[in-house]
């Protein structure tokens, strides 16, 4: 391992959503996607991202290239909420609806 193993090759790798980690395991080369497989095999050896380091370095190892993707993209990230809420002004909740006062009946 060219890397010590307490580092892996990504940047914040462990706390990678698994959509995110497969993208950004595109753009390592054979060496490191060794390494990194390496590294997940000795910490959190998780199958379902084994399986996804395994088959990226088998496509590799049969001739695919590294990409040059934006190791900043998080596609597992949600927007930010739109809208405002239903809380009043003076943090009571929702306003009542209709006719309706409360404490009377």
């Amino acid at each position: 391992m060219s890397a010590e193993r307490n580092a892996p090759p990504i940047e914040g790798y462990e706390g990678l959503p698994v959509g995110t980690l497969q993208h950004r395991v595109r753009a390592l080369t054979e060496e490191q996607m060794r390494d990194l497989i390496a590294y997940e095999r000795e910490h959190a050896d998780r199958p379902n991202v084994l399986e996804i380091l395994t088959s990226r370095l088998t496509e590799l190892e049969n001739g695919a290239e590294p990409t040059e993707g934006d190791q900043s993209f998080h596609p597992e990230t949600p927007e930010a909420p739109q809208g405002g809420s239903d809380v009043s002004p003076r943090g009571q909740g929702p306003r009542p609806k209709g006719d309706y006062q409360p404490g009377s009946a």
